[in-house]
């Protein structure tokens, strides 16, 4: 994947956007980006926060120790690849929860936009699958 991801410091590091009470409209939110990845945290939501994630490549092979991961696709389509050669195609309105500790990538099907629901400040483990 290209290098202008952000480290696993900076993904655990963002803030949500806008604060409680405040009326998003994700679908405008999606429209604003135009970088080939942006993944950014659009609320908090107790100990959680809802993340909004427009791409049109694949993301680098991951896991977060200590959350769940869940994926809503809200446009295209979403492949997550899982460690062993398991995976899963996500249509629009079509979700999944990732159990923590589970190594998997994303991969998008042309632009892809999908909301996630994580723990705030989850930690990120970039690694290399064993297939």
């Amino acid at each position: 994947m290209k290098s202008d991801l952000p480290s696993a410091a900076e993904y655990r590091a963002q803030t949500a956007q806008y604060p409680a009470l405040t009326v998003v409209d994700v679908r405008a939110e999606q429209h604003h980006v135009t970088e080939s990845y942006k993944n950014q945290v659009l609320l908090n939501i107790n100990a959680d926060c809802m993340r909004l994630s427009v791409f049109d490549d694949q993301y680098r092979w991951h896991k977060h120790p200590d959350s769940d991961e869940l994926f809503l696709v809200v446009g295209g389509e979403l492949q997550i690849e899982f460690e062993g050669g398991a995976q899963v195609t996500l249509r629009e309105w079509q979700s999944i929860v990732v159990p923590a500790g589970t190594v998997h990538r994303t991969r998008a099907v042309g632009r892809t936009v999908n909301i996630t629901y994580e723990r705030q400040n989850a930690q990120t483990v970039f690694v290399e699958p064993t297939v």
